[in-house]
């Protein structure tokens, strides 16, 4: 079993910059792919970025050139650079990791992030 806590979210102005973090827990070795996703209010979830385990990368395009993705595996911890945030960035944003030789998806509980003036 893996349990993923993230941290981070909250108010920023648009142009604004925020840094989510996942904390990862559990049965930590067996985590291979991680990654953020979000869903904003009457949408459904969609990917943000995925890091691989040799930190390969892949970004929606709506969020290219404003967020990193980065992992530390020693730590059991995905992070993501939010800048330049927009309006239509709101949302909550959940952590992801996949476990295991059958990829089994794991979630955190969200952390909300709205993007405001």
């Amino acid at each position: 079993q893996v349990q993923l806590v993230e941290s981070g979210g909250g108010l920023v102005q648009p142009g604004g910059s925020l840094r989510l973090s996942c904390v990862a827990s559990g049965s930590v070795s067996s985590i291979n792919d991680m990654g953020w996703f979000r869903q904003a209010p009457g949408k459904q979830r969609e990917l943000v970025a995925t890091i691989t385990v040799g930190s390969r990368t892949n970004y929606a395009d709506s969020v290219k050139g404003r967020f990193t993705i980065s992992r530390d595996n020693a730590k059991g911890t995905v992070y993501l650079q939010m800048n330049s945030l927009k309006p239509e960035d709101t949302a909550v944003y959940y952590c992801n990791a996949k476990s295991g030789w059958s990829k089994r998806d794991n979630w955190g509980q969200g952390t909300q992030v709205t993007v405001s003036s």
